[in-house]
């Protein structure tokens, strides 16, 4: 099965977990998923990831962060650009998340990064997604 919008089924996967409580969850990978979720363990979103390698395209394993009281750390994942509808930003107009609280993941011409990152190497690119 072909699938139009791989990284909202990451996203959603993510969030259906986390409602259900699960302590991990495995995702189909790709590159780009890959440096989200390392870009989800750097910004202490997740506990942990592994890649595991199934012989084929391989699977990413999520652990999911919880607070004391069993509240997940995300509260919530939005995407912004859609395969109908691309958003696209200069530098200078780089989005900032619930008042950089959370962060936005931007697809630049270097690569996958939060938006801060994306400040500093003074490029902008295509808005992936919100999480905070």
């Amino acid at each position: 099965m072909s699938m139009s919008d791989p990284i909202a089924d990451f996203l959603t996967r993510i969030r259906n977990a986390l409602m259900a409580k699960h302590r991990m969850v495995d995702i189909p990978a790709s590159n780009m998923k890959k440096r989200m979720a390392q870009i989800l363990y750097e910004q202490g979103f997740i506990r942990n990831y592994i890649i595991i390698d199934d012989g084929k395209q391989g699977i990413i394993r999520l652990f999911l962060k919880y607070d004391r009281n069993g509240r997940p750390v995300i509260h919530e994942l939005k995407r912004i650009s859609k395969p109908g509808r691309r958003v696209y930003v200069p530098v200078d107009q780089l989005p900032r998340v619930k008042n950089n609280m959370g962060i936005a993941i931007i697809s630049t011409s270097k690569g996958v990064m939060t938006e801060r990152q994306a400040k500093k190497e003074r490029v902008g690119g295509e808005v992936l997604c919100y999480i905070w």
